[in-house]
């Protein structure tokens, strides 16, 4: 069956990690990506995981589109190899562009502007900005602690309920996310807000 998704975001670090297997995660999503039809967005740098997603995704023939804030083009050395890279000014311009571009987000292993992409996404959806699905990949139980504090400090807190919780679908198993994104992509995630 084909996939809902012509296009999804992957937030990921600019570095590669301490674990092997944190590359092994984004080559096998550009990969997947690529075999399935689904263009890749990303932030459009060259090192890293995002060089990893982005280069396995090519190497199947996929489509991919980086966008990139100028300023950050020396320190990422954006991908001159990808279909379109796009420049813009500013990191907020960076994911409302990426977020226009995408039917929905999976966030791979990363550093504090991983966390800050996923987390904006979130919220978004919370407030009823969008209606996208948003993924999370454990890779090796990279992101145990932050599912735990999460869940400890928004739903055991009082600050968000079970429902608007589960807008964030975790799995350390890149199909099985896909296509968890895919079936709340066909029912709608839980906003708080409503139009």
């Amino acid at each position: 069956m084909p996939s809902l998704f012509r296009s999804l975001c992957v937030f990921c670090g600019s570095r590669s990690g301490s674990d092997p297997a944190f590359e092994e995660a984004a080559r096998a999503t550009g990969r997947l990506l690529g075999e399935r039809g689904i263009r890749l967005v990303y932030g459009g740098g060259s090192l890293g995981l995002m060089g990893a997603v982005a280069d396995a995704c090519l190497e199947t023939g996929g489509e991919v589109v980086g966008v990139i804030p100028g300023f950050l083009m020396g320190l990422e050395l954006g991908h001159q190899g990808i279909t379109r890279l796009e420049v813009v000014d500013d990191m907020l311009e960076r994911k409302r562009r990426m977020a226009e571009l995408s039917d929905g987000f999976l966030s791979l292993p990363g550093g504090i502007g991983t966390l800050d992409e996923l987390f904006e996404m979130l919220t978004w959806v919370r407030l009823g900005v969008h209606e996208k699905p948003n993924g999370l990949l454990n890779v090796g139980g990279f992101y145990d602690e932050l599912v735990s504090f999460c869940h400890k400090t928004q739903v055991e807190g009082g600050f968000i309920g079970a429902e608007n919780a589960r807008n964030l679908i975790v799995s350390d198993d890149l199909a099985d996310l896909l296509e968890r994104l895919e079936e709340t992509a066909r029912t709608g995630p839980s906003t708080y807000l409503r139009p």
